[in-house]
Order: C-alpha cells, then sequence, then structure tokens
C-alpha cells in the first residue's frame, strides 16, 4: 500500500468503520481525536475507541433474548415491594439474581398463592438473564401443554418439545392456575418431555405454581409421571416458599376503601 498522509488514512478508517457497520466505533473514533489522547496509553485509547461500540452490541444481543424470551411484560426486582411480603427472604432472592443457580445447571421452584409476587420475581430473574447473555423462554404452563397438545394433531411433537428443552433457562409460570379446555390425560407425559431432557442436560427450569407439589398429579392426571417430573425439577432445585397476601387483593381493597371514603365525604 502506498503511503498515505494523516488525514488520508483518517478517511480511510472513517470509511472501514462504516462498511464493517461499526457506527458507535465510528463516532467515538472522531471523539477522541477531538479530544486528544490526554496522556492515555495506546491499550487504553483502544479501549475508549471499542468500548462503546461493544456495549451497544450487548444491548441489542440483550433486546433480541427479550424478544425472543417473550415474557408477557417488563419486570424488575427494583420495583418489587419487599416491605409487602415480610416472610420472603430478600437476601436469597437477591442471591438468586446473581444467576448463579443458572450457571449450575440448577432450578428454582416458587410456590405459593396468586398474587404473592411469583412470577414477578420469576419474570424479573429471567430480563436479568437475557441481559446476562442467556437464551431464555418464558410461557405458562396451560399455554405451553396447549401448544404440545396442538402439535400431536400435525405430528409435530418433537420439534415442539424442543422449543422447550433447548433454551438455557425455561420459565414455566401458572403452572395449576388454569387448564384449556382439552383432555389432560396426556398433560404429565408430555410435561415430561420437556424437564427429562433439560435434566439430561443440566439445563436451569424456573417454574411458579399455585398448587401444593402434592397436587401436580391431579393437575396434570398422572401421578407416577408427575412424582418422575418432580424428582427431577427437585434434585437440583431450589425451593422458594412465598406465604404472604395478595398484593393484587391489597390494591383492590384499597381501591375500593378510596371510592367509601369519597362517598362519605360526597354525603356529608
Amino acid at each position: 500500500m502506498t503511503t498515505k498522509r494523516p488525514d488520508e488514512l483518517l478517511d480511510l478508517i472513517r470509511a472501514a468503520l462504516r462498511e464493517l457497520r461499526l457506527p458507535e466505533m465510528a463516532a467515538q473514533f472522531d471523539t477522541l481525536l477531538a479530544d486528544g489522547a490526554d496522556g492515555d496509553s495506546r491499550p487504553q485509547w483502544l479501549w475508549r475507541l471499542l468500548e462503546p461500540q461493544l456495549h451497544r452490541r450487548r444491548e441489542r444481543s440483550a433486546e433480541r433474548r427479550i424478544r425472543e424470551a417473550r415474557f408477557p411484560c417488563r419486570k424488575s426486582l427494583d420495583n418489587f415491594n419487599f416491605a409487602f411480603q415480610p416472610d420472603l427472604d430478600r437476601h436469597r432472592v437477591l442471591e438468586l439474581a446473581t444467576l448463579d443457580f443458572i450457571r449450575r445447571g440448577q432450578n428454582l421452584l416458587v410456590a405459593g398463592m396468586s398474587g404473592t409476587g411469583k412470577s414477578h420475581i420469576c419474570i424479573a430473574i429471567g430480563y436479568l438473564a437475557c441481559a446476562a447473555g442467556v437464551r431464555t423462554r418464558y410461557t405458562t404452563s396451560a399455554d405451553m401443554l396447549a401448544d404440545l397438545h396442538a402439535s400431536l394433531a400435525t405430528h409435530s411433537l418433537v420439534e415442539a418439545a424442543q422449543a422447550y428443552a433447548r433454551p438455557q433457562l425455561l420459565i414455566i409460570d401458572e403452572v395449576g392456575l388454569d387448564r384449556p379446555e382439552r383432555d389432560a390425560g396426556r398433560d404429565a407425559q408430555l410435561f415430561y418431555k420437556v424437564i427429562r431432557p433439560r435434566h439430561q442436560a443440566t439445563l436451569s427450569t424456573v417454574i411458579t405454581s399455585n398448587i401444593d407439589w402434592e397436587a401436580w398429579g391431579a393437575y396434570l392426571g398422572d401421578d407416577i409421571a408427575t412424582v418422575a417430573i418432580l424428582d427431577r425439577l427437585i434434585e437440583h432445585g431450589h425451593l422458594l416458599t412465598i406465604e404472604g397476601p395478595s398484593w393484587r387483593g391489597a390494591q383492590h381493597r384499597l381501591l375500593n376503601e378510596g371510592a367509601s371514603r369519597s362517598g362519605d365525604d360526597a354525603n356529608a
């Protein structure tokens, strides 16, 4: 390559960054040129050039994983009201939020009545996992079982089950809360087709349940298969039980108390 003048080299670098589709790096390049070296070593200067592009790429990857996870809403532990559930071990929840249990291929089973914050905690952990580069899938138990049942009619059960068996983290929400209109006789076998390969591959599964573990057999329709499912979930599983009031119930009472006070003021 023939010798280039400094200004020509700068133009070539800018063009190369555009061609390589590195817009954040291209913008940072001109910023660094305007600021000067400021005493940076060559590695420091290079890192200042690379960091914005790396940060943006990680953001886009996390956004893609969040879309693919199919969360029903955005949740964060920052806005979880631990004071409303004083018996919940906050330290333990925050320890789970480090995602160490996912790195170890362990499971998380969260039990409690409706409205106690089970889904909030698990979805928030799912968002953290996506940000950390973990391929995640969210589903409710009813939706997953309905999907697997539908695949029987199209002879695509293997492909349908793999969609739940392959993610590094699978969140199955609301076990026991709802059951679509269908013959539940095969529910346990279909559930097992998801849990068994995940257990063999040491992939983490997060479960929330509105019913006691002993009631899973009745929900899934097969006591023997249910024992096999729970055995695999619990073997490498953390159990978290939330014994507290319903947040939605409390909000409902506050709303009605406010309406009642407003009515009393109007009639005064």
